[in-house]
């Protein structure tokens, strides 16, 4: 399940050091079925303190944890929508994200010019909704001319997928993102299938100075970005590039040590791959043997044999039943044979959906 995330910011925004501290934090790719790897995607491993609790109680030969992708896409400028400086190649690789992370600038340093010569991140941000919102009003207006035709021919689908056009396209002339807006659940399949630009999750990616990075409440930049996502219920990560590159060189006792000294109890780069993962509606289950402790990715809400197919498609073609413990109650237990007595183990069917931190072993047959 190769999922990604997008890393999109101005010129000089700490969007291109952030992306760099993600490669060479990069996990190894030969773990994982997409190996080979573009020079613009850094697949990392996702943080999972349950996975380390498992490996404790289990002792298996190996542990192998879930990863995430993300994309660095190419710098924006003003007037990208129209082709502008590397516009083009722009939206054509945010279009292939899942999900955007928007890196703002949210330092003052005399020695790293701004591109429009002065710190504003508010600036920053409408810069490039901007530019997202009118490549996605091309769309609708495109889609709009076909749409009406039908809809005037009483054309039921037609009719639905013009209110939703005409909806989008009233919020995006008011510089609102598709996905700011309120939908029914039958509009919000409508929606996404138009793929639009402004329709992607998004969150918001704070950099500060070194300074600043353990106490950011007293940055007032941090506190506008905070106020303009909080307006599309958006969330924000507050990070120090600069320094996530360092860490990233680091061994892990290192790593903890360095943060530490910092006061921070965990590095932006580990917030920042667990939002995103969030963001997409992802969660993560477990198996567990003497062979192998490993974490797998499912999209939140799939049934169990959706969540086995992930393991190998035989798995889901011959799903017999998952026999299913919580994380929680395996760690209670101490150990899956005590779990079975106290009966905490259950054995559950096809109808069964997946929650995050189950362990499961899948029965099948082929």
């Amino acid at each position: 399940m190769a999922l990604t995330a997008g890393i999109v910011g101005l010129p000089n925004v700490g969007k291109s050091t952030l992306f760099n501290a993600i490669t060479q934090a990069g996990a190894e790719a030969a773990n994982y079925p997409f190996a080979t790897i573009d020079p613009n995607v850094g697949i990392v491993e996702v943080p999972d303190h349950r996975l380390n609790k498992l490996t404790e109680l289990v002792k298996p030969k190996k542990t192998v944890p879930t990863a995430f992708e993300f994309t660095d896409i190419a710098g924006i400028v003003k007037g990208a929508s129209k082709g502008e400086g590397l516009g083009n190649q722009f939206l054509s690789h945010i279009r292939q994200v899942d999900a955007i992370c928007q890196v703002v600038r949210c330092f003052e340093d005399e020695n790293i010019t701004h591109v429009s010569g002065k710190v504003d991140p508010i600036e920053d941000i409408e810069v490039i909704n901007l530019e997202l919102i009118l490549a996605d009003l091309e769309t609708v207006n495109k889609r709009l001319q076909r749409v009406e035709k039908l809809a005037r021919q009483k054309d039921k689908e037609a009719v639905a997928e013009q209110t939703v056009l005409e909806k989008i396209k009233e919020g995006l002339e008011e510089e609102i993102p598709a996905r700011a807006l309120e939908y029914s659940e039958d509009q919000w399949k409508i929606v996404k299938g138009l793929h639009l630009l402004t329709s992607k999750p998004t969150l918001y990616v704070a950099n500060v100075s070194e300074e600043e990075v353990a106490d950011p409440e007293g940055n007032t930049y941090v506190q506008q970005v905070k106020e303009y996502a909080a307006k599309e219920n958006a969330e924000v990560i507050v990070i120090c590039a600069k320094i996530e590159e360092e860490i990233s060189e680091l061994d892990q006792e290192e790593k903890e040590m360095f943060l530490e000294d910092l006061g921070i109890t965990e590095s932006g780069l580990d917030k920042l791959i667990k939002a995103s993962y969030n963001l997409l509606g992802l969660a993560t289950y477990f198996t567990a043997g003497e062979q192998e402790v490993r974490a797998w990715t499912f999209r939140k809400g799939i049934k169990a044999p959706q969540a086995a197919g992930i393991i190998h498609t035989d798995f889901e073609r011959g799903f017999i039943r998952a026999e299913t413990v919580s994380y929680g109650d395996l760690v209670e237990a101490g150990a899956m044979a005590q779990a079975r007595e106290k009966g905490k183990v259950r054995l559950e069917g096809k109808e069964y959906i997946v929650q995050d931190g189950d362990v499961i072993h899948f029965r099948f047959n082929v």
